[in-house]
């Protein structure tokens, strides 16, 4: 037998169409975790909101997309991604137009939580037929830097979608923009996707309670922390979403129909592209809040222009994704992971040197880390669907959703903390005695809110002490995120050390 024959056969045009049918409805779901951001004020004048119901429209999706994710990878091993793709599809556009029509904050935070079932459908079984429509590893990798890719733009796309529909539409608007990708995606899926294999065994539904509830009580206590502080509350809401996943994971080890293979919990491969998605996805998202607040309280942008700012280091991800794989496969997986993780460490570095009015340097740090960041998510994605066999794929795409979600997260959490610490420490020295020990010493927000009742003079010496001890906050928390990386690029860069042949 010839190497030619034992070669994997390459992709075409056909498989390439069905990975842009794919990439679509990806991009939309990807884009609907951010796209309420200029929406939700017409929402909550429209609907007479309160203020914990305003809360809920924009966190349930995101909430009960996480819960749902791993319980959605088990039903797409067991009925088929294709199915479980379509349904879903077919449910997240039925859902979009009631959340459009919505007559009540109650009814859109039902149909938003909906669209975070429905949203939870599509991102593993996505990332799982990138198996089936790509067998060679070269073309496969490309496919999986572009979802990467296409996931990361999202997200920062849907601020920016949002503004510009608002000035032309009503706020049902940025809900309806989904119905034609999933539209083409209903046509032509059944024509282009492949079926995917299917295994036949029951759904282990203890164990999909159990890590719904304990990925919903860990994320939920662990934003509420990052949004209030820390509160006792939060607290035990963590710890029992802890307690409930070891709860799961133990359960694994014993059940004959397991919803998380064992063989996935003690593969090594599998479990350090976990712990790689899971640290790319805490560094990305815990410095796109302090970026975005950078931009507008610091820089003074107004929210649709700092959204615009916040497209740069999307364009680093889109330039630099394509060529994750072909770097993989030139230096070797692991070492283009380490060198990904240590350009991320060198991003937060340069953004370790803002000063209050420095747009560009920013600009360049956010897209230093993010473009680095992108190549170790890229390989990890890809190992994770080279370590699983075909029949697992959804189980192994899901959980490393879960744990990149999670990980996003303790980002947002940890570094929002030690920003604000660094604020608050800094700030009790520097403001103006008269507003130091009031709500201005507790948050840059708060200063600005306050300096716009005071006198000119006063006004300008509040908030130059307020954005240059939010700064130093940020220093803190960027240089605690360098540690990180740089931590976890060492550790890879030792461990190829270890292995023979290298």
């Amino acid at each position: 037998m010839t190497m030619t024959e034992l070669a994997p056969p390459r992709a075409g045009r056909r498989e390439w169409v069905a990975f842009t049918v794919l990439a679509l409805p990806l991009l939309l779901v990807s884009m609907d975790v951010s796209v309420l951001y200029f929406a939700a004020p017409e929402i909550s004048r429209d609907l007479h909101a309160s203020s914990t119901q305003q809360l809920w429209i924009f966190d349930v999706y995101g909430f009960v997309l996480a819960g749902m994710l791993i319980t959605m990878g088990a039903v797409a091993d067991r009925i088929g991604p294709r199915r479980l793709l379509l349904v879903g599809a077919a449910c997240f556009s039925a859902t979009s137009l009631l959340a459009a029509y919505a007559g009540s904050a109650a009814h859109l935070i039902v149909a938003r939580g909906i669209l975070g079932v429905a949203g939870a459908t599509l991102m593993p079984s996505t990332l799982s037929m990138l198996r089936s429509l790509f067998p060679d590893e070269r073309q496969r990798g490309q496919a999986i830097g572009a979802w990467t890719g296409i996931m990361t733009g999202g997200i920062a796309l849907g601020p920016v979608l949002s503004g510009v529909l608002l000035q032309h539409f009503w706020w049902g608007s940025v809900f309806l923009i989904n119905l034609p990708a999933m539209a083409l995606l209903l046509v032509l899926g059944p024509i282009l996707l492949p079926r995917g294999e299917r295994r036949e065994q029951p759904l282990d539904l203890p164990s999909s309670a159990l890590s719904l509830t304990g990925v919903l009580c860990t994320i939920y206590g662990i934003k509420q922390w990052a949004a209030d502080g820390f509160e006792l509350r939060w607290a035990v809401a963590i710890a029992i979403g802890g307690a409930v996943l070891v709860a799961f994971a133990h359960r694994q080890f014993r059940d004959a129909h397991p919803m998380v293979p064992p063989t996935l919990l003690r593969n090594r491969s599998y479990c350090a592209a976990l712990l790689g998605n899971t640290v790319c996805s805490f560094a990305l998202v815990g410095n796109a809040v302090l970026f975005t607040a950078y931009l507008q309280l610091v820089l003074g942008y107004d929210p649709l222009a700092a959204a615009l700012w916040s497209i740069a280091p999307t364009v680093c991800v889109g330039a630099v994704a394509p060529f994750a794989a072909p770097l993989g496969v030139r230096l070797g997986k692991p070492l283009a992971a380490a060198l990904g993780l240590g350009a991320g460490a060198c991003g937060f570095g340069i953004l370790a040197t803002v000063g209050t009015s420095s747009l560009w340097r920013a600009l360049i740090g956010a897209g230093v880390l993010a473009a680095g960041l992108v190549v170790t998510m890229t390989l990890a994605s890809e190992l994770v669907l080279s370590s699983v066999d075909e029949g697992q794929a959804g189980r192994g795409a899901s959980v490393s959703e879960a744990a990149s979600e999670l990980g996003g997260a303790l980002g947002i959490a940890l570094l929002g903390s030690i920003a604000a610490a660094g604020y608050r420490a800094q700030a009790a020295d520097t403001l103006p005695a008269a507003v130091a020990h009031g709500p201005a010493g507790g948050s840059l927000a708060q200063a600005v809110g306050v300096a716009a009742g005071l006198p000119d003079s006063l006004a300008q010496q509040v908030l130059s002490a307020a954005r240059s001890s939010y700064v130093h906050g940020v220093h803190l928390a960027v240089l605690a995120g360098l540690v990180l990386l740089a931590g976890a690029s060492l550790a890879l860069c030792r461990s190829l050390r270890r292995q023979p042949g290298r």
